[in-house]
């Protein structure tokens, strides 16, 4: 349906792309197509590859409905998907470099990539150099005869600073540079990455695609210049995502703009809540006109959606945070967000930061706002926070009782 779809608004949009009831008996969904081999009619048909797909590994017609929407509601030229979020960086990277290239990278980048980059990249040849990613153009003096690639993500993953992303792809396009930009938090239904310069954009539909945390996805979308290289790499690591995958990523494709929404009214709201909580420090949210880089997300951004971080302040010690998360009713601990369930975990970025400085002051902590009822939310939050308090003064009983807001110290 894609034809007639981009007369529509977004969400019009998403319940008409990457399907054709005119191609499946008048049945809505694209059906699961399983496959390794087709079957050619003829041996001028066979000799020449003619048909729509030649080979399970060249693709679907259910990878190809889900890879057509995404090019659709992305801005792009053309879409691969692969069988996770990191498995598209990889995709992405390797696109762009080749053995003896400079590779600038946020030194906020979620920390997989960065593994990926000290793991293989350079293994393979490929110099890797960590930027401030509040650099914005002066990226330009870091750039050498031999850079190739600037990789963005903004926000930086659990420290949410946001890039500068159209002054950094400006100068990319300016030198001849490939820009990859991580754009798993915001969505193209939040911000379009193309439309700001980016070559490759990456999504992990792990997270809010599939948004019930029972699919592991990636997707990279390209540019018309860069579409052609992207499918070529694609084709040679025949890197796809099983069937079941892609039918799971379709359905929640028709519910996602639903679930941002939510997820971004849900996030602010508790966010601005626990900005109020006097054990709280500081509340790292882009939407927050407090968090750093504000009018940055306020220029660029339609949206925001569930992720964010909180610092607490420094009286409160690692022993407090176990207290604290051990015992919550509602929040859970673990890794991957953008599902309908609430998850906090601890975090600490000065374990592998190198070219920026980590230190908030507090420990932290990063919070996925579900889809459960936000009074419910605080409830849980405010009770942990209270044993946060109460174990602190367990056993510190020195520590004066000065009132602050709703608790005592």
């Amino acid at each position: 349906m894609k034809r007639d779809a981009e007369q529509f608004g977004m969400e019009t949009q998403l319940t008409r792309l990457g399907r054709d009831p005119q191609d499946q008996y008048g049945f809505v969904n694209t059906p699961v197509y399983r496959g390794s081999t087709v079957i050619f009619k003829t041996v001028d048909d066979l000799e020449n590859s003619r048909a729509r797909f030649a080979y399970g590994t060249l693709g679907t017609p259910t990878i190809e409905s889900l890879e057509s929407a995404w090019s659709a509601i992305a801005g792009a030229a053309g879409t691969v998907i692969s069988p996770s979020g990191l498995g598209a960086v990889g995709l992405a990277l390797l696109t762009t470099l080749k053995s003896g290239d400079h590779l600038l990278m946020p030194d906020s980048v979620y920390r997989p990539t960065r593994v990926f980059c000290a793991d293989l990249l350079a293994k393979f040849g490929v110099e890797i150099e960590y930027y401030n990613p509040e650099i914005a153009a002066g990226i330009e003096q870091l750039i050498r005869a031999n850079t190739s690639t600037i990789f963005l993500e903004s926000p930086g993953s659990q420290s949410f600073e946001i890039q500068d992303v159209p002054a950094i792809t400006r100068i990319a396009k300016a030198r001849g540079l490939k820009t990859i930009i991580d754009n798993t938090w915001a969505t193209p239904i939040f911000f379009r990455a193309h439309d700001h310069g980016c070559d490759l954009s990456i999504e992990a539909g792990t997270k809010y695609l599939g948004g019930h945390s029972d699919l592991l996805m990636g997707l990279v979308s390209a540019n018309t210049e860069t579409w052609p290289e992207l499918r070529k790499t694609y084709d040679s690591l025949a890197m796809l995502p099983g069937a079941e995958d892609c039918f799971l990523a379709l359905r929640g494709l028709r519910t996602m703009h639903l679930r941002l929404e939510a997820a971004q009214h849900r996030g602010i709201e508790i966010a601005s809540w626990l900005a109020q909580q006097p054990e709280v420090m500081q509340v790292l949210h882009p939407a927050l006109p407090s968090c750093p880089g504000h009018e940055l997300w306020k220029r660029d951004f339609n949206g925001s959606t569930g992720l964010f971080s909180m610092i607490l302040k420094p009286q409160f010690d690692k022993p407090a945070v176990a207290a604290m998360l051990d015992n919550m009713a509602i929040f859970g601990m673990g890794y991957s967000w953008g599902g309908f369930e609430s998850l906090i975990i601890p975090f600490d970025c000065s374990e592998y930061r190198t070219v920026t400085r980590w230190e908030p002051g507090g420990l932290a902590l990063r919070l996925q706002i579900g889809l459960e009822d936000t009074e419910d939310l605080k409830r849980d939050l405010r009770a942990g926070l209270d044993r946060l308090v109460n174990d602190v003064r367990a056993r510190h009983p020195e520590f004066a009782p000065v009132s602050c807001g709703q608790v005592v110290y």
